[in-house]
């Protein structure tokens, strides 16, 4: 055995030595690019003007068959679709970019949600698709306030149900028709909705383990100290140059076709 695994070891050996030179410096090559890590600074891509072309007509394909509940579309970043759409128009709109065989965006990647409480309409829920037939995905915008519900997705797509949940959790937006609309991050009994603008960042409660109780205790929160109000600086501020490249930031609308006197009457 020992003399077979010696034959087998010179074999090898002779069969690399006779390896032409050509595939010796590839094999170094990519065992050198393997070793070394990227230094140099992330870079958008450039903009596909025929990309965002597509992405242009797709928009303004959309207002003209929805124009019911499409308020707005627009081109944020350079290459990405947003439908603005009223909160009566969640359910037809996305069912429409579901189902309709140009569109096609049968996976829902994500419902998120914003407060600005400056705005009449302070909550704005947004709901990411993605379209694996065409590789392209779109965003669509509504808007409500604390006591106006919207239309649960859920019968669109099955994947919403814990997204709304976790809405209704963070946010306190209610869904209608939803078939379970419950916490979902918070303890129970739980009181407010922790990413609303006006729920304090210490909270109301704490929750500690009490070592005579044997078991963990909800207590009115107590700070040792008075609370201190940090002034840092976003970490963007130092970033100017990326701010004023072109399609970094912002969003430009696409405008829409009128409608003529004659279809209005």
């Amino acid at each position: 055995m020992l003399r077979n695994a010696l034959r087998c070891s010179v074999a090898l050996r002779g069969a690399l030595m006779s390896m032409p030179s050509k595939h010796m410096r590839l094999m170094t090559t990519a065992a050198t690019t393997a070793n070394t890590t990227e230094a140099r600074p992330t870079i958008r891509k450039p903009i596909d003007e025929v990309a965002r072309s597509h992405l242009v007509d797709f928009g303004k394909y959309c207002a003209e068959i929805l124009p019911k509940y499409i308020e707005k579309v627009q081109i944020t970043s350079g290459d990405e679709l947003e439908l603005l759409i009223i909160p009566e128009g969640v359910v037809p709109v996305l069912q429409f970019l579901k189902d309709h065989h140009t569109a096609q965006f049968v996976n829902l990647v994500d419902i998120a949600g914003m407060d600005v409480p400056s705005r009449p309409n302070r909550f704005e829920i947004i709901y990411n698709l993605l379209s694996l037939r065409y590789n392209s995905r779109i965003r669509v915008k509504t808007y409500t306030d604390e006591l106006t519900p919207l239309d649960s997705a859920n019968e669109v797509f099955k994947a919403a149900n814990w997204y709304e949940r976790e809405i209704w959790d963070m946010f306190g937006v209610y869904f209608s028709n939803h078939p379970d609309l419950r916490r979902i991050l918070t303890d129970y009994g739980f009181e407010g909705h922790p990413f609303r603008k006006d729920f304090p960042l210490s909270g109301y409660v704490e929750v500690r383990y009490d070592d005579e109780k044997k078991r963990v205790v909800v207590e009115p929160l107590e700070l040792a100290q008075e609370f201190r109000k940090f002034q840092l600086e976003t970490p963007w501020e130092q970033f100017p140059n990326f701010r004023n490249t072109p399609g970094s930031s912002g969003s430009e609308e696409i405008p829409l076709d009128e409608k003529k006197e004659e279809e209005k009457k």
